[in-house]
């Protein structure tokens, strides 16, 4: 008599194999497609905002809000606190609040992230590229999946450095070989440096 043959299912996929699965050549709503590499570092950054940084409300984006198609995937979220203040709107700030004697709380601001890996040579064509296809504020997708910019609260000291107001930035990250990520904050064009 044979042994009765047992027939049992391989467990499920875990979720990076599902992450990595997934992350064929895809393209998005609009049909662009962007390699899998790029889609597969843009979810490493966006997994290291959400996780080690707690950023919130990410999204990855593969086309700009006219809808035509970015030059590589690019990350979209809301730091914890704010990532940048304008030396101009700092001693706007600093100002306001020894007039007032109290002190004006920050708000966090959306903010771009483009994701890199060490081993990519960047020129500066290549990032004024990135910069023309960029919003200055970007786009959140609402409920019913359309996009829309993101308001502006908060008190109206700075007003004018800040939201659609504010100078086109992104926070270069890069992804290196022992997956550490670092974080550089980089403008389009010239900014006034920071005064101590």
């Amino acid at each position: 008599m044979a042994p009765s043959a047992t027939t049992s299912s391989p467990p499920p996929p875990s979720a990076l194999s599902q992450a990595l699965m997934s992350s064929t050549a895809t393209s998005d709503r609009q049909g662009y497609e962007h390699p899998a590499y790029l889609l597969h570092l843009a979810q490493t950054i966006l997994h290291n905002l959400q996780y080690q940084h707690s950023w919130t409300s990410l999204q990855i984006h593969t086309c700009s809000s006219a809808m035509l198609p970015l030059p590589r995937p690019m990350i979209s979220g809301l730091p914890p606190k704010r990532a940048y203040i304008h030396p101009d709107e700092q001693a706007e700030i600093i100002k306001a609040e020894h007039e007032a004697g109290t002190s004006i709380e920050q708000f966090a601001e959306r903010e771009w992230v483009l994701p890199t890996s060490i081993g990519e040579k960047w020129s500066l064509k290549r990032f004024t590229g990135v910069f023309d296809a960029l919003d200055v504020v970007p786009p959140t997708e609402d409920v019913d999946g359309e996009m829309e910019g993101e308001g502006e609260g908060g008190s109206s000291v700075g007003s004018k450095w800040r939201g659609a107001n504010r100078q086109k930035r992104l926070l270069l990250s890069t992804l290196h070989d022992d997956s550490t990520v670092v974080y550089y904050i980089m403008h389009d064009g010239i900014v006034k440096p920071r005064q101590n």
